[in-house]
């Protein structure tokens, strides 16, 4: 089969298409023949080597984590009905045209639910989700997005708005921020622009009562100074290293800081629960993943160069078999 592998870390010039043998499931396991691969900004910093005390890696590897396609075989102790349907897989590898996976780390896409809705939800659902109930967005209450026309950022806009909170969105482009505005931000800002955390404070009139930080690094540490008193912090992006708030000031303020990255990836109950949450709502209209940009597998390279770039508006996906 035809699949993405990195053999050492590095650039995107590591992501390199080869032929690999079928994987055949052992017992409890299922094999998905994948349609749409999820891309993640955490797919390209680990091909570079970041984070192997935390996500490791052993090369020579397949990355991603996960899509959506059908099940095509099953292994001993799991239910044969499960053949042909159509599921998200979440795991440890997905550029693949087939990757095996444990039969709990699969779920049916609900009917009328597409491919690469389903496949955009896998993991920025789940991210997007997580941090809301953290975050806890109230009706009338300012809400900055960072990051906000990523897959995860695009996916919180649409929750705090929904809860009848009142959203900013930061992001590094007129076009991104034209999305974030489509999907119900109130304002934008450019976090380039070396003022964009003192227009925050003049659009919330004294800082936003909650703070989504889905940049990480400095645009992440100092969107502290954009909380209002009293407010929450809930950190979650890594594109330049964590966010590092100035925890005594915050204190001082009487900032609520959450890091929910400090504290591990949720346990497999809570992720199932929350993607179930996720395509349900899908399904039903209410969460629509900003799917843009597509790319054909043996383009791995190119999807993480854009990423890296920052040029991508809204998510990127790998389309295995059309």
């Amino acid at each position: 089969m035809r699949a993405i592998q990195v053999a050492a870390f590095g650039s995107p010039e590591v992501l390199t298409p080869v032929e690999v043998p079928d994987p055949v499931p052992g017992a409890g396991q299922v094999v998905v023949g994948m349609t749409v691969a999820d891309v993640i900004f955490l797919d390209t910093l680990l091909r570079s080597g970041w984070g192997q005390e935390i996500f490791p890696r052993e090369l020579p590897y397949v990355p991603g984590g996960g899509g959506a396609g059908e099940v095509v075989a099953v292994g001993e102790g799991v239910d044969p009905a499960w053949v042909g349907r159509r599921v998200v897989v979440r795991s440890s590898t997905g550029y693949a045209e087939r990757v095996v996976a444990g039969v709990q780390e699969i779920m049916a896409i609900p009917d009328g639910l597409d491919d690469e809705t389903a496949a955009a939800l896998v993991h920025d659902g789940v991210t997007a989700l997580n941090m809301d109930r953290r975050g806890a967005p109230e009706k009338g209450e300012w809400v900055l997005v960072s990051a906000a026309a990523g897959g995860a950022g695009s996916l919180l806009v649409q929750l705090a708005a929904d809860a009848g909170a009142r959203v900013v969105a930061a992001a590094s482009s007129d076009d991104k921020l034209a999305l974030a505005r489509g999907l119900g931000a109130e304002a934008g800002v450019d976090y380039t622009r070396p003022d964009w955390v003192e227009r925050v404070r003049e659009i919330t009139g004294g800082g936003a009562a909650l703070v989504y930080d889905g940049a990480g690094g400095p645009v992440g540490t100092a969107a502290l100074e954009a909380v209002a008193d009293g407010g929450r912090f809930v950190t979650y992006g890594t594109s330049n290293g964590f966010a590092a708030p100035d925890q005594e000031e915050a204190a001082r303020r009487g900032i609520r800081l959450v890091f929910p990255l400090m504290e591990g990836p949720p346990d497999q109950e809570t992720v199932r629960e929350l993607l179930d949450l996720a395509l349900r709502r899908a399904g039903e209209g209410r969460l629509r993943p900003a799917v843009g940009a597509t790319y054909p597998l043996e383009r791995a390279a190119d999807a993480h160069r854009a990423l890296a770039a920052r040029t991508t508006v809204g998510k990127s996906l790998l389309l295995v078999r059309a």
